[in-house]
């Protein structure tokens, strides 16, 4: 689970309710007319710009804002350095049990390339066009919550507009000016909260999600060519580890100096 999202969610609302109820109450900033013109006009406003199925996808793809588990490159790594030191010592048939225990589909996909004996450039094509794919889903399901943040203040001020034509219409009684205007108000704050708090936040942390699958993708794609291509397990953790920042790289060279590795490829991984 991914605890930053909801910490950050429930910690917004938190401080914004706590510094409102502080002010004098909470009372005057409930408004059932407000919400209707915000959430109801966003919503609109997403169905227009995108197709039904495409806002229901983007319902299932929430979650992974808030479930998203973090991607651990070593642990895949460490699996490629050892399939590539049992291909050499087995040939890629043996891999067929490994294949079944990946975790990771795309990885799985990329073994079963490996073990039917597709060429390297095809199993790159097929893969780099998985990428592609992911990528454009990522990128709907990304642009509606972006799309939601850009509305929500638009209508927000919609609302606002609409309670200062109906204060406007009572101004022979001043003792109902500053009610009305509290309460026209109220429907931007509405707009500001939804996109600023929840729709732009979500969007972003999809993006960051988005960004650490491809990129995973991407090392799969080397580091099962670099097998293919015969490579011994200690090249094939090289050329993946320039995908790493640079204190995990480190952490693979200090494994390194402290468990021998064979350059022939009877042993190809270490637990870090």
């Amino acid at each position: 689970m991914d605890v930053t999202t909801i910490v950050g969610i429930g910690t917004g609302f938190f401080l914004i309710i706590f510094a409102i109820i502080r002010g004098g109450g909470i009372g005057v900033f409930i408004n059932p007319n407000a919400m209707m013109i915000t959430g109801g006009g966003t919503l609109a406003a997403v169905l227009i710009s995108y197709p039904l199925p495409e806002v229901i996808r983007v319902i299932k793809v929430l979650p992974k804002a808030f479930m998203h588990k973090p991607i651990i490159p070593l642990n895949t790594i460490n699996f490629l350095v050892a399939i590539a030191g049992k291909a050499r010592r087995e040939g890629f048939i043996a891999l067929e049990e490994d294949a079944k225990k990946a975790d990771n589909e795309f990885l799985r996909l990329g073994l079963q390339f490996a073990i039917a004996g597709t060429s390297p450039e095809s199993s790159r094509r097929i893969m780099e066009s998985e990428i592609e794919n992911l990528e454009e889903r990522h990128m709907k399901g990304e642009g509606v919550f972006r799309a939601a943040g850009k509305f929500a203040p638009a209508f927000g001020m919609l609302g606002t507009l609409i309670g200062l034509i109906q204060m406007l219409r009572t101004l022979e009684d001043p003792s109902t000016i500053g009610a009305g205007m509290a309460v026209a108000l109220v429907t931007t704050l509405y707009g500001v909260i939804l996109a600023n708090l929840i729709f732009l936040p979500i969007a972003g942390k999809l993006r960051v999600i988005s960004e650490e699958e491809v990129l995973e993708r991407r090392f799969i794609i080397e580091g099962i060519l670099s097998v293919q291509s015969g490579d011994t397990p200690m090249v094939v953790e090289d050329k993946l580890r320039s995908y790493l920042p640079p204190s995990t790289r480190e952490k693979i060279v200090r494994r390194r100096r402290t468990t021998p590795t064979e350059e022939t490829g009877a042993e190809g991984t270490a637990k870090p």
